[in-house]
């Protein structure tokens, strides 16, 4: 029996061919973070449509960078919204930093906020960050979160770690908050095996990443910043090398990772056009589905997988997997119902997110998925 799988790979034998070649030049081209890091983050940079992009060694440390950064920069632990149908580290992050997390239901419509939920905790908790979360590659109501973060002065990020190519009214998911997040591992659209992206247009917030991404220290920077920085604290050329001016870490990446996510944006267009496709040819033919998935018309989905929330969740997943087909619970499902949470603060109950943790699970779709597969995942969800 053929097995469906959940993913296929981006990286494929032509990138593979072209990295060796690169490791057998002469002299052996830098491995650790070099030019090409740069090269990829103002590629992406120009792509997302910011000033700048950082590239670090996965999205759930892009996340984790980006919030230590703002909270180094604000000098207070934050209030943060979270949607509770997200990733373990959006929640996890903000955690382990000291923020005061709170949990907001989803939509069925999808799969983002709820809106008039998020009213309510901007009105009762005066949060400082509302960290939105995209999933699957779906495309939330951008203008309607950023209306409400303007009202309720609430900081907009953006987690697009499951989105990337998603497009909003004809611009690239992630050009809309103070900052956004970005995944390239190797289940992802495209794939630098493990690595991760923020974009910002903040050069203070970008100052700060840069520096604690790498210890602390200023290496990263440009040299009339440097050179501001050292006569600030009065530091000498010598001791500037080991001199670290914000609580870093090493959350780098390297050259060849830059090198094979150079040659993944080549293909970012093209594997998103066949995401989108599979995701309408799911979306005109599914007919059992708690959720109320569209598309808008100036919007394109660059399909992660295709979620489906039904109550024989149980008996379909079990005929998928017999069949076949890779299956798995509809990303955390509910973080107010994981272990980790329940343990600090008790469980959370969320009408919607917990629809989604008790009876929702995501089906393949990719660049290598054929209208067969398809069929054959479609006539058995449709049975139920």
């Amino acid at each position: 029996m053929a097995t469906i799988n959940l993913i296929s790979d981006t990286i494929d034998r032509d990138d593979i061919s072209a990295l060796c070649d690169w490791l057998k030049q002469e002299p052996t081209p830098k491995l650790t973070k070099g030019e090409l890091t740069v090269a990829l983050e103002e590629r992406w940079a120009g792509i997302v449509g910011t000033k700048y992009s950082l590239f670090v060694n996965s999205g759930s440390s892009a996340i984790l960078l980006l919030l230590a950064a703002y909270k180094e920069l604000r000098g207070f632990s934050p209030t943060i919204v979270v949607p509770a149908l997200s990733w373990v580290t959006d929640v996890s992050s903000p955690m382990l930093l000291g923020y005061d997390v709170i949990l907001c239901d989803c939509n069925l419509d999808d799969l983002s906020c709820d809106l008039d939920g998020l009213r309510e905790i901007f009105e009762r908790e005066n949060p400082d960050i509302f960290l939105s979360v995209s999933p699957l590659g779906l495309v939330p109501d951008i203008d309607a979160i950023l209306k409400l973060c303007k009202e309720f002065n609430v900081l907009f990020i953006e987690d697009n770690c499951e989105s990337m190519g998603s497009v909003y009214k004809g611009k690239q998911l992630g050009l809309f908050g103070y900052a956004s997040v970005f995944s390239m591992f190797h289940g992802h659209h495209l794939s630098t095996i493990e690595g991760g992206l923020i974009n910002t247009n903040d050069v203070e917030l970008y100052k700060v990443m840069t520096a604690m991404r790498s210890h602390g220290w200023d290496r990263d920077w440009d040299m009339k910043t440097r050179l501001w920085e050292r006569k600030i604290w009065d530091i000498d050329e010598f001791d500037a090398k080991y001199t670290f001016y914000y609580p870093g870490m090493n959350l780098r990446s390297t050259d060849l990772q830059a090198f094979m996510g150079l040659r993944a944006l080549d293909k970012l267009y093209h594997f998103r056009s066949i995401r989108n496709s599979n995701f309408l040819y799911y979306l005109n033919r599914i007919e059992t589905n708690v959720l109320k998935l569209s598309q808008r018309s100036d919007d394109i989905v660059s399909s992660f997988a295709y979620p489906i929330v039904n109550t024989h969740r149980r008996t379909i997943v079990q005929e998928l997997m017999e069949s076949g087909v890779e299956v798995r619970p509809l990303i955390s499902g509910s973080i107010g119902r994981q272990p980790f949470w329940i343990n600090l603060n008790g469980i959370k109950r969320l009408p919607n997110a917990d629809l989604c943790h008790d009876f929702g699970f995501y089906v393949p779709n990719h660049q290598g998925l054929t209208r067969d597969n398809m069929d054959t995942i479609i006539k058995i969800l449709n049975k139920y």
